[in-house]
C-alpha cells in the first residue's frame, strides 16, 4: 500500500472509489433510489477539476493497493465552516469496503496530519453523517462533538454531526 497526493490522472480512480464507497457506506441509510443515481462520470469531471485547478491550501492524498490501483482517497483543506487561518477541515474520505480495516484510513490519516502540521494548522474538523459507521473511527482518534445540523440527500433529511481535534499537535496515531 502506497499514500501520495493526488495527480489530475488520478481523477477516474478517485471518482470509481468516491460512487462505490459511497453505495456501500450508505447502503441502508440513504435511499437506494439516490444511491443509484450516482455517477462515476459526473464525479470524474469533478474530480479532474478539482486536481487539475488544485487550491494552495487544500490537498488529495490517494492510496494504492499492492496492484497500483486507487482504492482510498482523503481530501482536506481549510475550514469551510469558519474561514478562520490554522483551522482545517476534512472534507472527505473514503475506502473501498474490501479495503477496510487494513488500517489504510489511519495511515492516511496520520499523513494527513503531518502535512497540515507542516502548513500551521493546529485544530481539525469533519462533518460526517450520524449514522456513519466512520464516527466510531474518528471518536476513537480522539474527536470531541462540535455542533449538529439537518441536511438534504435526495429527498430525506439526515443528522450531520461537526467532529473535532481542537490541537492536532496533541493527536497520537
Amino acid at each position: 500500500m502506497r499514500i501520495r497526493f493526488a495527480k489530475p490522472e488520478d481523477a477516474a480512480g478517485i471518482a470509481q472509489v468516491h460512487v462505490d464507497s459511497w453505495k456501500t457506506t450508505y447502503k441502508g441509510i440513504v435511499s437506494d433510489t439516490y444511491l443509484n443515481t450516482l455517477s462515476v462520470g459526473e464525479r470524474w469531471n469533478r474530480w479532474e477539476k478539482r486536481l487539475m485547478e488544485p487550491d494552495r491550501d487544500e490537498g488529495v492524498m490517494v492510496a494504492e493497493n499492492e496492484r497500483g490501483q486507487i482504492c482510498g482517497f482523503l481530501d482536506f483543506g481549510e475550514s469551510r465552516e469558519t474561514g478562520r487561518l490554522n483551522e482545517a477541515e476534512l472534507y472527505a474520505v473514503y475506502l473501498l469496503q474490501s479495503e477496510q480495516r487494513k488500517g489504510i484510513g489511519r495511515e492516511m490519516f496520520r499523513k494527513m496530519i503531518g502535512e497540515l502540521q507542516r502548513r500551521g494548522y493546529r485544530s481539525l474538523m469533519v462533518w460526517v453523517l450520524e449514522q456513519n459507521p466512520a464516527v466510531h473511527f474518528y471518536v476513537r482518534l480522539g474527536a470531541v462533538e462540535l455542533e449538529r445540523k439537518e441536511i438534504r440527500i435526495g429527498e430525506e433529511t439526515f443528522t450531520e454531526i461537526a467532529l473535532g481535534w481542537p490541537d492536532i499537535s496533541r493527536l497520537t496515531i
